[in-house]
Order: C-alpha cells, then sequence, then structure tokens
C-alpha cells in the first residue's frame, strides 16, 4: 500500500504573492491516500499536476471575467483546517433519509467515508455504489479513463479539490442496466472547534444504455434550522465528474442544503456521448456563499440536456451560478431555466452560457432566467449568452427580473386571501415549477417546506 502525500514548496507561492491559496493548498494536501497498484500511481499523479496548477494560480477577483461580480473576501478573511472523523449516530440521517432511498444511501462525513450510515443493498447486481477505495479490481484499472477527464482548465477551485483527493464517492452503472431506485449520495459536515475546508470528489459513469437516477446532497447538523448563523465557518469545495456513455441516462438532483456559516464553491462537469440524455434539477437554499459551475461538454450527436434551477437568497447571502454547455454535434437539444427568490440584502448571479458552432446543425436550444426581488436591496447580474455559429438552429434566451405583481396579490385578496397569503402562495407557485421536477415526494415536500419558512416575514 502507499502512503502518499504530494510535496509542496511554499515558496513557490512568492510568485503569485498568494498565501492564502498556499494555505488551502496545504490543507488539502494534507489528506493521506492509502491506493496501491495502478490507481495509487494514478492519483499520485493527478494530485501533483492539479499542485501544480494551484501554486501557479491565484484566488478569483472581481478582475477575472468569470468572477467579477462574486466577492470571496469573507472567504479569505478565514483560516481553514484539515477536517476530522466524526462519529455521528444514525439519528443525525433522520433529518437527510430520503423516504425514496433507504437501502441505497451512501453517506460521507466531513469528507470521509461513513460505512456505518451508509446502506446501498436495495441496488441490484450490475451497479456499484460505494467510496473509491473499494472499488471493483476491473473498475480500478479503467478509473484512469474517467477521473479528471472532465475537469475544466484554469479552474482553480477544481484543482485545488484534485490536488486533496484521497476518496470519493462513486456510482458506477454497467451497461445496459436500468435502476429506478434514487441513489442518495449524502455529505454532510460536522461542524468542528477550528473552520474546516472539506473536498467531496464524486465520480459517476454511466455505461452503454443505463439509465438511473441520483440525488447529491449538502447539508450540515444543526440544532434547529440549518441557517442559523452561529460563527462556525466551514468550507464545502467540491467536484463531479459525470460520463454517459452512448444512449445512457441520468436524472440528477443536486441539493444545496449548507447552513448560514459555510462556504460552498461546486463544479458538475457532464461528459454526453451519442444518444445520452442529462437532466439536472438544482435547488440552491443555504450557505453564506453559494458558486456553482456547471459544464456540460457533448461528445456526440443527439444529446438531450434539460437544465433546471432555483436559487433562494436572503440577508446577506451570495448564489452565484456559472453554466457553460458546448454542442460540438447535430441534432442536440438544450433547456435551462433557471430562477432566483432574492430578498433581504441577497446577491443572485446568473451567467448561462451556450455555443453552438457549426457543427452542431439541427440544434435545439432555449436558456431563460427568471429573477423575482423581494427587497429594494436585493440584486441580481443576469448575463445569459447564446454564441451560434451553426446556420440551421432554433434558439433563444432571456431573462427577466420583477417583483411580486400588485395587481396578482389583489386578485387573490378578492377572493378572500389576507396578503401574507397571497405573497406566499405566489412565491410557493414560482418555485414550484423548478422544485415539482424532482421525482421524489417526500424530497419536494421537504423542500417546499423549507421555501415556506424562508419567506415567513
Amino acid at each position: 500500500m502507499s502512503d502518499s502525500v504530494a510535496t509542496l514548496n511554499p515558496n513557490n507561492f512568492q510568485v503569485n504573492n498568494d498565501a492564502y491559496l498556499g494555505g488551502l493548498l496545504q490543507v488539502g494536501e494534507s489528506n493521506k491516500t492509502n491506493f496501491d497498484g495502478h490507481l495509487g500511481s494514478f492519483i499520485e499523479q493527478v494530485r501533483q499536476k492539479s499542485a501544480n496548477e494551484v501554486v501557479k494560480s491565484n484566488i478569483p477577483t472581481s478582475k477575472d471575467e468569470a468572477w467579477r461580480f462574486t466577492d470571496l473576501t469573507a472567504l479569505q478573511n478565514i483560516d481553514f483546517h484539515a477536517p476530522t472523523k466524526q462519529n455521528l449516530s444514525e439519528v443525525i440521517l433522520d433529518g437527510f433519509k430520503l423516504e425514496e432511498a433507504p437501502n441505497s444511501r451512501l453517506v460521507f462525513v466531513n469528507g470521509f467515508y461513513d460505512a456505518k450510515l451508509s446502506d446501498v443493498s436495495a441496488l441490484p447486481d450490475g451497479i456499484y455504489v460505494g467510496n473509491l477505495a473499494n472499488l471493483d479490481e476491473d473498475k480500478k484499472e479503467n478509473v484512469s479513463s474517467f477521473l479528471t477527464k472532465n475537469q475544466p482548465e484554469n479552474e482553480v477551485f477544481s484543482a485545488l479539490n484534485t490536488a486533496g483527493i484521497n476518496d470519493a464517492f462513486v456510482v458506477w452503472v454497467d451497461k445496459n442496466i436500468e435502476v429506478d431506485t434514487p441513489i442518495h449520495l449524502l455529505h454532510i459536515v460536522a461542524k468542528e472547534d477550528l473552520p474546516i475546508l472539506v473536498q467531496p470528489r464524486i465520480l459517476i459513469v454511466g455505461e452503454v444504455n443505463s439509465r438511473f437516477n441520483v440525488v447529491e446532497y449538502y447539508g450540515a447538523t444543526a440544532f434547529g434550522c440549518s441557517d442559523s448563523v452561529r460563527g462556525q465557518y466551514y468550507f464545502t469545495n467540491t467536484a463531479t465528474e459525470i460520463h454517459l456513455q452512448e444512449n445512457a441516462s441520468l436524472t440528477h438532483s443536486r441539493i444545496q442544503r449548507e447552513s448560514g456559516d459555510g462556504f460552498h464553491i461546486g463544479l458538475s462537469a457532464i461528459a454526453q456521448h451519442r444518444n445520452s440524455s442529462y437532466t439536472i434539477n438544482e435547488i440552491s437554499l443555504g450557505g453564506k456563499l453559494y458558486r456553482h459551475n456547471l459544464d456540460i461538454l457533448q461528445k456526440g450527436e443527439q444529446t438531450h440536456t434539460n437544465l433546471h434551477g432555483l436559487s433562494m437568497v436572503q440577508g446577506k447571502q451570495i448564489a452565484d451560478t456559472h453554466s457553460h454547455v458546448s454542442l460540438n454535434h447535430p441534432y442536440g437539444t438544450v433547456n435551462q431555466l433557471h430562477k432566483y427568490i432574492l430578498d433581504d440584502s441577497g446577491h443572485g448571479i446568473f451567467n448561462g452560457r451556450v455555443n453552438v458552432p457549426k457543427l452542431a446543425q439541427e440544434t435545439n436550444a432555449t436558456q431563460l432566467n427568471r429573477n423575482l426581488l423581494l427587497s429594494p436591496k436585493a440584486r441580481i447580474n443576469t448575463k445569459p449568452e447564446l454564441q451560434i455559429t451553426a446556420d440551421n438552429v432554433k434558439c433563444a434566451h432571456g431573462a427577466t427580473v420583477s417583483q411580486l405583481e400588485a395587481d396578482e396579490i389583489f386578485y387573490l385578496r378578492s377572493r378572500g386571501l389576507n396578503e401574507n397569503d397571497a405573497r406566499h402562495l405566489l412565491l410557493d407557485a414560482f418555485a414550484a415549477e423548478i422544485i415539482d421536477k424532482i421525482p421524489y415526494k417526500s424530497l419536494i415536500q421537504r423542500l417546499t417546506q423549507c421555501v415556506a419558512c424562508r419567506t415567513i416575514d
């Protein structure tokens, strides 16, 4: 067995004078790996390569186009440390369990696999759900064909995540396997005395003709509502890679319910081959700062992509969604709808980019960002983009920014509702268009309750 830690020379950071980024890298590199053979060599190689990328980088600022509206000052004011293993009781799971997946759950706590809380006994043969360290030997030989292959260039936080890989969630569905039971990937932060940096890594592979469903859930232990701010800061820096081979289909529900002290920066990188279908239902309701980079790469014709998102911010929260869809083949379809509900001094950022080059003929792409401002101090920066050079396509994009319509509230009041109930009915309807796309009733109910709680006057 190898017991490796990539080496870091702090003097390397004198080039860019970014000691803070160097500190984060040191925290990540303190996570040891215990892989042998081909997998061990591969992990060491990608960790070192990514560490070198981080060394050459700086923390993004407003001078970087992709980050010009996202202020990371609050993150940089905190000194994060490596997490430790926590022993949580099963009672903790009561607030996170998915009724539809009682025996298809994989749990990581502070980045460490928890076999005691995990249970995948309901899943059939032909599908592996577990951690990277326990992956079947034949699949370990193929990991290098998938892990880090979707990682974008010049993205410092995903490189930071890779430099600290020591284990990972793995979902691997063999060819021709169809499973209706949702696979629940649950990451829980148990806050510690010192601020911690947690870097979950997820690898999902759907082989030819597979069909499956995944729920990726981020939450934190708390007494009462997790939205409360208690000065117990932590940073979740996550990366998810998804590979869908020919005619594979995945419905992906990504739920972010970090605490009011949580910083969350995440990457979802998806590679779609011919005739594959990918749908994401993304709900973001928590976190002090939330940033999600969604990167879709079409690697074959006739791919189908659906991007549904709802972000809700209040207080001084920041929520940022950056999506990029690259269509490189003909007959692809993309449908994107992302909504924001912004209250108090909440700040939302949306940047959605769809590239349709000349090779992507017969493409059908729509993109819409809708924003609801509930406070005069709330703000949204929105930038939907279509970059088209193909000449035989159907493409449309747009953005709307509005408040609750006075005539709609008046209409509901004329039907017997008071002003507060009328307001909440309109907000529930606005959010439900996204939440109701999730195919699990228990999760819909829980998220609907969260939205209602956050909009109480």
